[in-house]
């Protein structure tokens, strides 16, 4: 009988133990996102996290149209416009038009932005290299997985 009655406790518990997770994925998240933004400034003073993040994006796509990365990462139009001015207005990245639309303007990153990309990239790498070092191989591609379910989740819009 009394294991009938903590199986009933267990499932009573449950919203209660699932809430709790929630708030910990809640917490622990905000939490990372404030250390990436702080890493970033860190790792290229003229290259804040939304411009590394754009400039990553175009070159991850060999290019893209301002419109895409709002829609991509659910920013504003203004926002976008202000953030690939700034990369312009650093060399980092440049407008080509489009082959198949000539009105249509393409984003492309510069030599210098590859560049810049390419040494923010490998001390985020050392950084997670260092920070996840004693995690085993079968962590990180469960960590990995899990990241990847989350973000794909997310596709239709931020979290209510």
């Amino acid at each position: 009988m009394q294991l009938k009655f903590e199986k009933v406790i267990h499932v009573a518990d449950a919203p209660r133990e699932r809430e709790e997770s929630l708030d910990v994925i809640q917490r622990e998240l905000t939490a990372f996102a404030r250390r990436a933004r702080s890493a970033a400034a860190r790792l290229h003073p003229d290259l804040p996290l939304v411009s590394y993040t754009l400039l990553a994006h175009i070159d991850h796509r060999h290019g893209c149209r301002a419109t895409d990365l709002a829609a991509h990462y659910m920013l504003d139009k203004s926002t976008v416009s202000r953030q690939v001015a700034a990369l312009e207005k650093l060399g980092l990245v440049e407008r080509h038009p489009d082959p198949d639309d000539q009105r249509i303007q393409m984003l492309h990153p510069t030599a210098a932005g590859t560049k810049a990309l390419a040494s923010t990239q490998a001390s985020r790498r050392a950084a997670y290299r260092e920070r996840l070092g004693t995690w085993t191989s079968d962590d990180l591609e469960q960590f990995a997985e899990y990241l990847l379910r989350y973000n794909a989740a997310g596709e239709d819009g931020p979290p209510q």
